[in-house]
This record gives C-alpha cells, sequence and structure tokens, in this order.
C-alpha cells in the first residue's frame, strides 16, 4: 500500500484533521540512512509529523523544516516536507543502542534527551518564518502538540508511531494532527477530549490493519468528520550534482585547492539521501577557476 496523507473537517468546520500512513517512506528512510530501531522511530515520528505538516503549506514553493537538537545520543534529527509532502530527513547520529522502556517501546525520548525543537516554514517571505519550542518530552508527539499551542496559538492533538520488526525493517508508521479551529464550542473540545482519552495508540491501531480514514472515523465518532482530500506522501530528495557543486564552492578556494593538491578524486555525500558524487581534479580545477571568475 502507497502512502498517503488524508485532510477532513468535523463538527461543522470547527475541528481540522490529518491521519497519514508512512510505513514506504520510513522504510526508505531507514535503508538510506542505515538507522538502528530507536533511531528508525524517532525520525520517522518527525518524518510523519513533517508530512502531514507539510500538506498544510499553501503554496507549491513552500517548505517546513523541523529541526530537533537534544544532549542524547541522537544528538538530533533534521526533516524537510514541501507542500507535495515529498519528505526527507537524516538523523545527526543514525545507530544508537538503548534498553527499552519498562513497557517495552523504544526510548525515543531517552535518544533524543533534553533539547531544542526548530520549526522554520520558509513560504517566500524576505525571511523564514522560525518558532522554536524546548522537548517538554522527547516523545516528538507531545512536543508537536506543545509547540502548536504555544507558537502557533492553535490547540491541537498529535499522535505519531513507528513499529520496528526484529529485522529492523519498518512495521507500521503512521500519525494524525487534530487541531481546533478558532471558535470551536466547548461541547466540542470536550468531546474531542474524550474520544483522545479512549482511543488506542496510533500503533496499535496501524498493527490492527486500520488505515487514515478509519483512524481518523474513530477519533471523531460522533463528530460528522468529512474528508476533504487524500494526497500522497513519499520520501524524495532533490539533491543534484549541481547542488553539491554550489555547496562545494561555498567552502572557500584554499579547502578546494588543498582537496587539488592532493590530487584524488574526491567524494561527497548528500545528507538526506546519503547518495554519492565524486568530483575528479579536473573537475575540482574547473570549480575553483569559476569561483574566480575566470
Amino acid at each position: 500500500m502507497k502512502d498517503y496523507i488524508v485532510r477532513a473537517t468535523a463538527c461543522n468546520n470547527q475541528i481540522r484533521a490529518f491521519a497519514a500512513t508512512t510505513t514506504n517512506m520510513v522504510g526508505e528512510a531507514r535503508e538510506k540512512h542505515n538507522t538502528s530501531p530507536v533511531v528508525s522511530a524517532a525520525l520517522g515520528r518527525l518524518m510523519t509529523a513533517a508530512s502531514m505538516m507539510g500538506s498544510m503549506l499553501k503554496n507549491e514553493k513552500d517548505l517546513i523544516t523541523l529541526q530537533i537538537r537534544g544532549d542524547g545520543p541522537i544528538k538530533g534529527l533534521v526533516v524537510t516536507a514541501d507542500a507535495k509532502a515529498n519528505v526527507k530527513g537524516y538523523p545527526y547520529v543514525p545507530i544508537v543502542d538503548l534498553p527499552l522502556k519498562e513497557n517495552g517501546k523504544l526510548d525515543v525520548s531517552g535518544g533524543l534527551g533534553n533539547g531544542i525543537m526548530n520549526i522554520i516554514k520558509d513560504i517566500g517571505l524576505k525571511d523564514p518564518y522560525v518558532g522554536q519550542t524546548h522537548l517538554v518530552s522527547g516523545e516528538i508527539a507531545e512536543d508537536l502538540t506543545y509547540y502548536f499551542a504555544t507558537s502557533e496559538q492553535v490547540p491541537s492533538a498529535v499522535g505519531l508511531g513507528v513499529l520496528v520488526d526484529r529485522d529492523y525493517s519498518i512495521k507500521h508508521s503512521g500519525g494524525f494532527i487534530i487541531q481546533l479551529l478558532p471558535g470551536a464550542d466547548e461541547e466540542v473540545i470536550n468531546k474531542l477530549e474524550e474520544r483522545l482519552k479512549v482511543l488506542p495508540s496510533i500503533t496499535n491501531l496501524m498493527s490492527k490493519g486500520k488505515t487514515p480514514e478509519e483512524v481518523l472515523d474513530m477519533l471523531l465518532e460522533g463528530m460528522e468528520p468529512q474528508i476533504l482530500e487524500k494526497i500522497p506522501t513519499k520520501f524524495q530528495c532533490n539533491c543534484t550534482k549541481e547542488r553539491v557543486e554550489k555547496a562545494l564552492i561555498s567552502i572557500g578556494k584554499k579547502d578546494i585547492k588543498e582537496m587539488i593538491d592532493e590530487g584524488e578524486t574526491i567524494e561527497l555525500n548528500c545528507h538526506f539521501c546519503n547518495k554519492k558524487y565524486y568530483f575528479t581534479v579536473d573537475e575540482l580545477q574547473e570549480i575553483i577557476s569559476y569561483a574566480q571568475g575566470e
């Protein structure tokens, strides 16, 4: 089954809701970065959130970047999504081994530790919008719930889950974001809070084969949910040799000259997808000539 997001409203437009299945996307990220289970879970949760937040963007060229920096052994994560819900991401440290928590779940909060989350929206303005929040739990869903409430003043409920199989592959991955729109009735708020209390975890629902549509039906039971749109989402990196070359120019002529003096082809990796790019001595010479305006 392909990954996708459903967008819905409920209670006569007092609630907007998103739910996603992202198993393939997170599986591809795991393969590209060779992540250990706890890192797969952390990266997968953030990528799932980014896919839904990307689908909230209004213009085709808009981008959103979620960046976590923590004092735990994972160190941090960076994930970027566009308005078409194409997502790419990477962990600072791909392999981390931690004991399971007492409830048998992967210790994502222990992996990330204490730190901050930055939400960067590039929506065509002179400067990107940057929101920042402290990690309140390091479990990512709670951190985003806190971010929406404090930075965007939108009361929200976020659920994210990644189930890693014994062979380290991704068995299930998905999530939801439910948001109260301005002027929501107290009765609607209470009803939603009651539904959230009794809903099983997102991984539990997905392991039972529930689709994003069924997850929203359960979450918004009795609130007349209406599915508005189904949006494909996938892992997609837009790196090219030309982009990597621009990054190479930015490191400065002195460093490029040292590479030329070593007389060997150099290898550079894209952070997001681990694709390798090679530059020969002749190509480096061309780059330095271009940088000098010759």
